[in-house]
């Protein structure tokens, strides 16, 4: 079959390309998802013949990414491992791709995020939440390739995907799964994992070793420092404009969260009391909010005099995931 597709550029050399191709990379399916600068080293006396593989390669690529947007998303789908095992089995380094779905589990975006080194991968949650709160995604799935070949998954990705699932939870997006790729496997570090194993319910009691009442006390202590230190930073990457998050504007947010709640309506001046910072500067703070596109303004039908402000729809959503998860 591949000498048949290099006879249509190199009619005479077909079948020795054909072969070196195949001693090199052994089989179609490890030569489809090489790079074009690595097939073009191989066929380096030919380089039409690489050329044409490589823009075979991509379109058969593109074609396998627009068929995953007409169809609900599967982690476990035949189609989806082909497109990944193409795509990026292969690559030379690892690179980390977001799949972001909408609450159908439908394709919203299909997106590269990070590029590493051939065993490192730094992955940075600020990045992946803030694109997956823009495209307003329900769900993602994370997939990153081990260029090694292994896709037994390291301690690192293991707490990574701990530490992402814990944040998707407090902002309501879920991690559906995250994909481990190789040139000829895949390995599913969530679902794999969740399949596995039967849900338990909580108990309603917890077992403690035998502490002095100080000790414990500290411990307490602790643990809902952590609670508050992870809650703020998850609050920091809540909107996305970290330079206007300091506690007047926060307090701003709550308090027109907590009339819209009730279904009151909240002034500009009355909300500017809020700050607890002079007026003047309040008014300019609220005005930052909503060129950031956090909050909106409408004139009050009732009082032409009045100004009466909003937080848009989209950031409402993700606040009151936000709450809904727990309190400072």
């Amino acid at each position: 079959m591949l000498a048949r597709l290099v006879a249509a550029i190199a009619p005479d050399d077909c079948e020795l390309i054909a072969r070196v191709l195949l001693d090199e990379f052994r089989s179609l399916g490890r030569l489809w998802s090489q790079t074009a600068e690595r097939i073009a080293g191989v066929v380096g006396d030919w380089p039409e013949v690489g050329a044409f593989l490589a823009s075979l390669r991509d379109t058969m690529i593109e074609g396998m990414g627009a068929a995953l947007r007409t169809e609900r998303i599967d982690p476990f789908d035949p189609g989806l491992r082909r497109y990944l095992i193409a795509s990026m089995g292969s690559l030379p380094d690892e690179r980390l791709r977001i799949l972001f779905l909408d609450s159908g589990q439908g394709l919203i975006a299909d997106e590269q995020l990070q590029c590493g080194t051939l065993a490192h991968l730094a992955i940075y949650p600020r990045t992946i939440f803030r694109r997956a709160l823009e495209h307003n995604a329900a769900s993602v799935i994370l997939v990153h390739n081990h260029p090694g070949g292994d896709a037994t998954p390291s301690e690192d990705d293991i707490e990574a995907t701990r530490k992402l699932d814990q944040i998707g939870r407090a902002l309501d997006i879920e991690i559906l799964d995250h994909i481990i790729v190789t040139a000829t496997h895949l390995h599913h570090l969530i679902r794999d994992r969740r399949s596995g194993a039967r849900r338990v319910k909580p108990a309603s009691f917890i077992l403690r070793s035998d502490a002095a009442p100080e000790d414990e006390a500290n411990d307490r202590a602790c643990r809902n420092a952590e609670t508050v230190l992870r809650r703020r930073i998850l609050r920091r990457q809540l909107v996305g404009s970290p330079e206007l998050f300091g506690e007047p504007a926060w307090d701003m947010l709550i308090d027109l969260f907590i009339h819209a709640c009730k279904g009151q309506q909240l002034s500009m001046s009355s909300l500017c009391a809020t700050a607890g910072i002079p007026t003047s500067s309040a008014m300019k703070l609220a005005q930052r909010l909503c060129e950031a596109g956090i909050l909106e303004r409408t004139p009050d039908i009732f009082d032409g005099r009045r100004t009466l402000m909003k937080i848009a729809p989209e950031v409402a959503h993700r606040l009151r995931a936000y709450f809904a998860e727990g309190t400072e």
